[in-house]
């Protein structure tokens, strides 16, 4: 039975990473740390196996994939699947803008819930696991790189294994595979 082993990648940090503010679909681009922190990740995969590279279109992470493929020898791909969640009119405003405009939403994301008026978590959900399950019928027995977005990363994870589990640092990593056409948090 072929295994798909499908290593993520959150981007490396960005000027809105540092000081707070919502990305969604807003495109910053990596801020020196967020580079540093890609060689770093290219580092650490140099020696995985990966057969392909794939990266959300936007910047932060198109960016942090093309360093990692640089080092690898691949060119990376963009899926525009990958994307994070669309979080509306929160985009590029900071926690505190956002509780002070919105309330009600900021209260519910709070409690766990989407509050702002973008995508909601089945939406992002269904566009991430379509785009991972895409890329890995492509792929099958080997391994590729997603370079993606915190946002995906926990809707992919709470696809896999029920549990969203905590926020993932910038150019953090965690794996799935896909057997026979289900995916699951590798251990």
């Amino acid at each position: 039975m072929p295994t798909t082993r499908i290593l993520l990648a959150r981007h490396g940090e960005t000027d809105w990473n540092r000081i707070g503010r919502w990305q969604g679909h807003a495109d910053p681009p990596l801020n020196e740390t967020g580079r540093r922190q890609a060689a770093e990740l290219a580092e650490q995969l140099s020696g995985d196996g990966v057969a392909a590279v794939y990266s959300s279109d936007l910047q932060r992470a198109s960016e942090t994939a093309q360093v990692v493929g640089d080092r690898l020898g691949l060119s990376p791909a963009q899926d525009p699947g990958l994307r994070e969640i669309d979080v509306g009119s929160w985009s590029g405003l900071t926690r505190a803008e956002v509780q002070e405009r919105y309330p009600d939403g900021f209260a519910r994301w709070l409690d766990g819930e989407i509050g702002h008026d973008g995508e909601t978590r089945e939406e992002l959900t269904e566009r991430v696991v379509a785009a991972v399950e895409r890329i890995a019928d492509a792929h099958p027995d080997q391994t590729v790189l997603l370079v993606t977005h915190g946002g995906a990363i926990r809707a992919l994870r709470r696809h896999a294994s029920g549990e969203p589990g905590d926020s993932i640092e910038n150019c953090g990593t965690m794996a799935l595979d896909r057997v026979d056409g289900v995916l699951a948090v590798s251990p």
